[in-house]
């Protein structure tokens, strides 16, 4: 693999690292508003990478279908939804502030499930991540390397809360600060495992690409609409997370078009 393929791969993961090792340098636990505030800019990343870095090029892909050609995207969209829906139901898992864990029923300790709940965020960004590298590496015209690098920028920045949101409540818990900040990193090494997947299966996935391309939006979307939009309404009203999530959304739609 190139330089550049290896960056844009691993760029996630750092931003992941680099929010999990808020440990280090903060005290106590985050404030409820901050991760109300950091919910919501991830939400607004992502969002914002759905449609401009995934569902407008599956569509500029499939144009050559005329009237149908938003028939990959609404198919591929329907697929990540439902796909993010049955790894629910299947995978053990706990989200942030909630008492009752998810998916099937498990011995794991609660510290796992966390890490378990933000794996299954950043699963479809990884897909997300190799499914755009393997259109560029491909020499698909619809994808420049600036585009590619956006997005993984974009998802970068976004994962940075993620980091954070994991490790530190984990330290307040009482689990030494170097087990917190590994079980935040834990929980985002699977996006270069699942970019690099999708790279390595890129003579199947590019007569696909644009159903893939929404495949993953529409997993990203069920995310946000399952899980990180309740995290960052829950509690007493506020116009925090719809700020945060305005500045997420904004900042993602201006990287992916000043440097795609």
């Amino acid at each position: 693999m190139t330089a550049e393929v290896i960056s844009g791969i691993w760029l996630p993961f750092f931003g992941t690292a680099l929010g999990a090792a808020c440990v280090f340098f903060l005290k106590g636990e985050l404030n409820r508003q901050l991760q109300r505030a950091l919910t919501g800019f991830a939400a607004g990343v992502m969002v914002a990478a759905s449609i401009w870095s995934l569902i407008i090029p599956a569509m500029e892909q499939s144009e050559y279908m005329g009237t149908l050609a938003f028939l990959p995207a609404l198919i591929g969209v329907w697929g990540g939804i439902l796909f993010l829906m049955v790894m629910d139901q299947v995978i053990p898992h706990l989200h942030m502030n909630s008492p009752c864990p998810e998916g099937v029923s498990c011995n794991l300790g609660k510290s796992t499930m966390l890490v378990l709940a933000v794996a299954l965020h950043n699963l479809p960004e990884g897909m997300a991540v190799g499914v755009v590298l393997a259109g560029w590496l491909a020499g698909d015209h619809g994808i420049s390397w600036a585009s590619a690098m956006a997005l993984s920028l974009g998802i970068a920045i976004q994962n940075l809360p993620e980091g954070a949101i994991i490790s530190m409540p984990l330290k307040s818990n009482g689990m030494k600060k170097g087990k917190a900040f590994g079980m935040g990193v834990l929980s985002g090494v699977v996006e270069p495992i699942g970019a690099v997947m999708t790279i390595l299966l890129a003579h199947i996935v590019m007569p696909l690409l644009p159903y893939l391309l929404s495949f993953s939006a529409g997993a990203m979307l069920y995310v946000v609409v399952e899980e990180l939009i309740p995290e960052m309404s829950e509690g007493e009203h506020s116009h925090v997370g719809i700020l945060a999530f305005t500045v997420g959304f904004t900042l993602m739609m201006v990287l992916d078009v000043a440097l795609g």
